[in-house]
């Protein structure tokens, strides 16, 4: 059946000498894999289309199995990510993610208009950690495997002090800390914005400013849980990593 459908290139693979397989993440029918046939071709009216980042409409024809698209036009092509290794380092480390943890022919529109917002975040301003995060958070909810966060993950209590434990899953009140002694302490603050993140979708947020030691503590606790429960080894990540460490 061919259909109208708009999304965002989160991969490309070469297919023979002169095709390319896509895959594309849409808020119609959740992520698929089509081929687009002679798009590695320079002159191809497929090639600029179907590069990684691409915010497009494309007339594809879905099947069960492998798709085909017989068209696109570019929407948005989100330049400034592209002209901007850091940028692109983040941009191509949520869309890895997202390939990861969405499964294929799944619609889900908000986690597909946070993915929107957060690579236009990324291209249109200078500091995206916190929204990178907050994605991460969404992806992890979707993927089954998000911490608690609301509250203490052993008793309920909402009473602070937390401390964050991932061998726990989550937030630990002061009752319950003595059950893992190398549970990250963490600040009221801090605690605050692991709800937040878990909860409110990026479109709500204005300015949020965060003290550099404050983003690399929630950082640290991120990859960590990730590593512990994520189960999915993300290649962009290690460069990613490079570069915050040249940062």
């Amino acid at each position: 059946m061919l259909e109208k459908i708009e999304g965002i290139v989160i991969k490309t693979q070469d297919y023979g000498e002169t095709h390319k397989i896509v895959t594309i993440f849409s808020k119609k029918i959740g992520k698929f894999a089509a081929i687009a046939k002679g798009a590695k071709k320079p002159k191809s009216r497929m090639a600029a289309v179907t590069q990684p980042f691409i915010y497009g409409e494309f007339l594809v024809y879905v099947h069960s199995g492998l798709s085909t698209i017989q068209q696109g036009e570019i929407i948005y092509s989100l330049r400034p990510i592209r002209e901007d290794i850091i940028k692109t380092a983040y941009a191509a480390y949520i869309l890895e993610l997202t390939d990861k943890l969405i499964d294929e022919k799944s619609p889900d529109r908000f986690i597909y208009d946070q993915l929107l917002l957060t690579m236009d975040w990324i291209a249109e301003n200078v500091s995206y950690d916190i929204p990178v995060m907050m994605y991460e958070m969404k992806l992890f909810q979707k993927g089954g495997f998000a911490p608690i966060v609301h509250h203490c993950v052993n008793c309920g209590s909402t009473e602070k002090p937390f401390s964050f434990s991932v061998a726990e899953g989550g937030l630990l009140c002061k009752r319950c800390m003595h059950l893992d002694q190398l549970a990250f302490s963490i600040s009221d603050l801090l605690a605050r914005l692991l709800h937040l993140f878990a909860s409110v979708g990026l479109e709500r947020i204005g300015t949020i400013t965060m003290k550099d030691e404050n983003i690399a503590k929630l950082r640290q606790i991120l990859d960590a849980y990730y590593d512990h429960y994520g189960g999915y080894y993300i290649k962009s990540k290690k460069f990613l990593n490079q570069l915050d460490k040249l940062k």
